[in-house]
């Protein structure tokens, strides 16, 4: 392993050697790879592309070019919106309810878009919403997803998972799926279930065996649990709707969801690029693709090298996981009393000392897309070379959350 990334660390050294730091690579060949990989996980059912983990145009429409990969899942209205101007897709599911009026108004009046944009419901608030944008006899029927709660909720007060949808049950599905049978301007045409506490969660996480064994005890019981609500809830949709898709999992469940005989298709975005937090997954370990460059700048005392930069830390809770790691060369360390900081990041560590001023550290950012919020451009390299630099949504102006 130490001499595959010393390996590494060469070939990213030439290719980049006229760039200064800092800056962000994606690794072409392990991209493919990835992608390539994960198709296969899903075992026969379309993987749909997770747009907030890719973050760039190019990448996006790179990936859905290739067998297997078939729609978007967006995070934002304003961004489904872009990918279809921008000819990314015709098909792009937004993840996550909208209260955003002008985007809603650019939707409703153009048909379309109308027709290759679906949004995510889980409250009939969200329908009176719309309508108050723009009346049903005023716009085109808009295609809606029902968010079901994948949560798992083994005994009363207790909630495993993240708080999505207040849509649970098999029955509370049903009786949504004929309220927006019952509103004109809607047409339900699917239902997304993501499990957080599978898909979300690495099931090994280093250093902490038995947390590990619990995480992946309460794993199975959830998927056992889900495996049987989500079938009932889509057969309790299919009483008032006709579902084009019922979408499920992330990278961390693909293999599982798709396994799921309710689901008719997978999404998957993080492992493409195998950010820092799919280390501690058993299942499958994406090859990491996506690196980050800062330069060594000084040297304040013997064993720690400082980099200019560095503090790019990912969301979620405020802990060790979310923070970058220097990944080249290998036996770099942040500083436990400073981690990585916004203007300067001091590495230890037993290369420490063998790292001058100018030298570089490759890091790996913790969450995918998020990286993408740092710089304009991903600089791809194709062995030895950098082939393109394509925008980042931070580079091309997109700013959506």
């Amino acid at each position: 392993m130490a001499i595959e990334r010393d390996l590494l660390r060469d070939r990213l050294d030439r290719a980049t050697a006229h760039l200064d730091p800092p800056f962000a690579v994606v690794d072409l060949a392990a991209l493919d790879t990835n992608a390539a990989a994960l198709v296969d996980l899903a075992a026969g059912k379309p993987v749909r592309v997770a747009s907030k983990s890719v973050r760039s145009h190019d990448l996006l429409t790179r990936v859905l070019r290739r067998p297997g990969w078939r729609g978007v899942l967006a995070f934002t209205l304003p961004e489904a919106i872009r990918l279809v101007r921008a000819e990314v897709s015709d098909d792009v599911v937004v993840a996550y309810p909208t209260a955003d009026r002008a985007a809603l108004a650019e939707l409703a009046g153009d048909p379309e878009l109308a027709a290759a944009v679906t949004l995510m419901v889980d409250d009939p608030a969200q329908l009176d919403l719309v309508d108050a944008v723009r009346a049903p006899g005023q716009r085109p029927e808009l295609r809606v997803c029902l968010d079901l709660d994948a949560s798992w909720r083994p005994l009363r007060g207790v909630h495993v998972g993240v708080r999505r949808s207040p849509v649970h049950s098999a029955t509370a599905a049903g009786a949504f799926a004929a309220t927006v049978a019952g509103r004109r301007g809607f047409r339900l045409v699917g239902v997304m279930a993501y499990e957080a506490q599978i898909a979300g969660l690495g099931d090994a996480p280093p250093g902490q065996a038995l947390r590990g064994t619990a995480i992946r005890a309460v794993q199975r019981r959830s998927y056992r649990e889900l495996l049987a609500r989500r079938g009932a809830a889509v057969d309790a949709v299919r009483e008032h709707a006709d579902l084009e898709f019922v979408n499920g999992g992330g990278t961390g469940s693909l293999a599982a969801t798709s396994a799921d005989p309710a689901v008719t298709e997978v999404t998957a975005g993080s492992g493409l690029y195998g950010p820092t937090l799919f280390d501690a997954y058993r299942a499958w370990r994406p090859t990491p693709a996506a690196f980050f460059a800062c330069a060594v700048v000084r040297r304040p005392a013997p064993g720690v090298a400082t980099v200019l930069g560095g503090g790019w830390v990912a969301s979620g809770p405020a802990e060790r996981s979310r923070l970058p790691q220097p990944w080249l060369p290998a036996g770099l360390r942040l500083v436990g009393t400073e981690g990585a900081g916004e203007v300067q990041t001091p590495l230890t560590g037993a290369e420490a000392d063998r790292l001058r001023v100018g030298d570089r550290v490759w890091f790996r950012h913790a969450k995918a897309g998020e990286l993408c919020e740092r710089v304009n451009e991903l600089h791809l390299v194709d062995g030895e070379a950098v082939v393109a630099a394509v925008p980042t949504y931070r580079g091309a102006g997109w700013a959506f959350l």
